[in-house]
């Protein structure tokens, strides 16, 4: 990326030899691998072995959430019903979010869409569980194999274990699907690209950032600086006017234009504090006035054993922690939800490039750490793990999706027929989404639903005593009866108005 020897010779530290121009294994000190020599000595098998072992620990442990009936909010349905409509070539309305939403009028995440040939094979919420497994796995891969190029040894297998482990990737796994998962392996490309010197390749693959999510544009409009910084003084400014650009058009134009409020809801997370409005300066003061946002700063850093300080990459994290410390939302600042997976990549190879600047310091206490930077961050990860989501596997609990609760969840489920509309709370949720019209529960006055379905034990603000008043209450224009009843979960079904035919189902 940027030339450490500057003068074009090369320094050798203890017990270096000065590299050798024929030598199969000379490189310039400090400098990166020249493209092709780099690539061959890496090979790729180790990484993708690796690669599938991540993949196959994240797809397991969201798979047996999921058919515990554990998901942890709304979005799995919400994304379920964007892919369903897109693999339908339909416009992506999502009636969880209100009947006849369209989703791209919230985030601006038209990058989904690419989902719907997987949903065509696999028309279930798990083949999001498992595409989101699968691009977490490839950023692992990306990140591990241009550790090696870059630093050499086993460094590279060290990081994609620390990189696989980490808090920001494990907590994605466990928040369910999220359009975020496409960033995760772009944003390692552009990284890779970075550290290799391939700027034109790094522009390229920035460019699909805008479509992720809204805010990206801001992350694409850095890597622009990073380019003019790095000498593509044209490709840069471009690339940044162009991320700029796409920041504001996308928050200005085409989100407000796909919304049915003229507006996005999103400003309210910076400039409201409940009911009470925050001015853009105190939100400013704000920034680090709660030791959960420091707490996420020093974890952020400390993963990467502070080395990540090193790089310039780093950054790239400054626009999502930017809107992030800006809320006034407090899901926005911890180490919880998704929130953090994109910065993984950019991080672990901050490490790299870290420990490949550090190495040739003039500082010994530096050059020294960089020596073992590496092995302690993959220790960290290790270490934490045994406080995070993927612990869960090596409980014997985890894989009991049989248990009582669940056997009575999937009874209520038999009792809502294909092609129903039915309005429900997230535990039924995305189990439903694939053949009903789904209504979240008090999101959809007026449509009388087929069906309401509902969770008693699901944490209501006050306990539902009779859960058929309850479906009456929400739909006063329709009347309801007790359909089915188990456990926890009670099924009601509307019975006036008529219930309208559902092709291919016979009453009872």
């Amino acid at each position: 990326m940027l030339e450490l020897n500057k003068s074009g010779t090369d320094r050798s530290g203890p017990g270096r030899l000065p590299a050798q121009g024929p030598g199969p294994d000379a490189r310039p000190v400090g400098d990166a691998p020249r493209e092709g020599a780099a690539a061959e000595r890496v090979p790729l098998r180790p990484y993708l072995v690796a690669g599938a072992i991540l993949c196959a620990l994240y797809f397991l442990y969201a798979y047996l959430q999921y058919n515990r009936f554990g998901s942890p909010s709304w979005d799995l349905g919400i994304f379920e019903q964007e892919v369903r409509a897109y693999a339908g070539f339909d416009a992506p309305v999502v009636d969880i979010k209100g009947p006849g939403y369209l989703i791209l009028g919230d985030h601006f995440s038209p990058i989904v869409a690419l989902l719907a040939p997987l949903y065509w094979l696999w028309p279930s919420a798990e083949s999001l569980l498992f595409a989101q497994a699968a691009l977490f796995a490839l950023g692992a891969v990306i990140v591990g194999r241009t550790t090696q190029q870059l630093l050499g040894g086993r460094s590279g297998l060290c990081v994609t274990v620390a990189y696989g482990l980490s808090w920001g990737i494990q907590e994605a796994v466990k928040a369910d699907f999220h359009e975020i998962a496409f960033a995760v392996p772009l944003l390692a490309l552009v990284c890779r690209a970075l550290l290799l010197k391939r700027y034109t390749t790094a522009l390229l693959w920035s460019l699909p950032l805008v479509l992720v999510k809204e805010d990206l544009g801001a992350t694409v409009a850095v890597v622009g600086f990073l380019l003019f910084v790095y000498g593509r003084r044209l490709q840069g400014a471009l690339l940044a006017a162009f991320g700029v650009a796409a920041f504001v058009v996308t928050l200005m134009v085409l989100i407000p234009a796909a919304s049915s409020a003229g507006t996005y809801d999103y400003w309210q997370k910076i400039d409201k504090n409940g009911e009470q409005d925050v001015s853009m300066l105190d939100s400013v003061l704000g920034v680090l006035n709660s030791s959960v946002k420091i707490e996420m700063l020093v974890f952020l850093i400390g993963i990467t054993a502070f080395m990540a300080l090193r790089s310039p990459l780093t950054l790239l994290i400054v626009p999502t922690l930017g809107w992030r410390l800006l809320s006034q939302d407090s899901n926005h600042w911890g180490m919880v939800w998704h929130y953090s997976a994109i910065l993984m990549p950019v991080l672990f190879l901050a490490l790299a490039d870290g420990v490949r600047r550090s190495r040739d310091s003039r500082r010994p206490w530096l050059a020294s750490y960089a020596k073992v930077a590496v092995p302690v961050a993959a220790a960290i990860a290790v270490a934490m793990t045994q406080h995070l989501p993927l612990r869960d596997l090596l409980r014997p609990e985890t894989y009991r999706t049989d248990d009582a609760r669940s056997r009575a969840a999937r009874a209520a489920l038999d009792a809502i027929p294909a092609g129903a509309r039915v309005e429900t709370d997230i535990t039924l949720m995305a189990h439903l989404t694939s053949d009903r019209t789904v209504y979240w529960v008090g999101g959809a006055p007026g449509t009388a639903p087929d069906f309401v379905a509902i969770n008693l034990d699901f944490g209501w603000s006050r306990p539902i005593q009779d859960p058929v008043a309850y479906a009456q209450q929400l739909h006063p224009e329709a009347s309801y009866r007790l359909k089915h009843r188990g456990g926890s979960f009670v099924v009601m079904e509307r019975t006036s108005p008529e219930p309208a035919e559902i092709p291919g189902v016979r009453g009872d």
